[in-house]
């Protein structure tokens, strides 16, 4: 099975040793996205919502590099700093992904890089 890395300016790059995605086979596993504007790559600051919108719009922009879209996910990992924002999360994440409702976990966490309210990662398939 080939592994090929995904890399797009779209995203934020990498704050640490890794990548933003990695394809395997037909299988696309993306690294955490979380809150980061690509073009500044400053954080997006405000409620779960504004945050939960910026890593959602960074896991778009990587799909689409790599030739998939929202439809082609089938797992994501929601991690948030407050279980008290698990409806406002879910409002925003419904609009990028309730449409073909991939498997989903979602956990809160003590701690996350930067501060951020939200990461969300994803496994997606393509035949």
């Amino acid at each position: 099975m080939s592994k090929v890395v995904i890399s797009t300016a779209d995203a934020p790059a990498a704050i640490g040793p890794y990548v933003q995605a990695t394809k395997a086979g037909n299988f696309l596993f993306t690294s955490g996205q979380i809150p980061l504007d690509p073009k500044t790559n400053s954080l997006v600051t405000g409620d779960i919502k504004a945050q939960a919108h910026q890593s959602c719009r960074n896991l778009i922009a990587i799909l689409k590099e790599a030739g998939y879209d929202a439809s082609d996910v089938i797992k994501t990992t929601c991690f948030i700093k407050n279980m008290n924002d698990f409806v406002a999360f879910n409002e925003v994440y419904a609009e990028y992904f309730g449409a073909s409702a991939p498997a989903r976990s979602c956990v809160e966490v003590a701690r996350l890089p930067k501060d951020v309210l939200c990461e969300v990662e994803l496994v997606a398939y393509k035949d």
